[in-house]
């Protein structure tokens, strides 16, 4: 069977081209099993066993909440360990 170039995906670490089953899908949410009205990201397979496993609860709403795509980088990372330190991870 032949591959067209939208069999082909960027992975959002590394920015590597790779075949679509070469990838993983990635869901900034955590949930990819619920795929309707997703669009996914994918990561290429090196990139994936590098990814932590651990639990993303929370952690999309800390990024926009330090400014995440609104404020430069500097700020961002400031902003986003500040609120780390305030409020470690398990802390109910």
């Amino acid at each position: 069977m032949w591959r067209s170039d939208n069999d082909r995906v960027s992975c959002i670490a590394c920015d590597a081209s790779v075949p679509r089953e070469d990838a993983r899908e990635y869901d900034k949410h955590g949930d990819r099993w619920d795929r309707e009205g997703k669009r996914f990201e994918y990561l290429c397979k090196p990139c994936f066993r590098d990814l932590s496993k651990h639990s993303r609860d929370g952690l999309e709403a800390a990024l926009e909440d330090a400014g995440a795509g609104r404020v430069d980088d500097v700020e961002f990372v400031e902003r986003f360990l500040e609120a780390a330190h305030e409020d470690p991870p398990g802390r109910e």
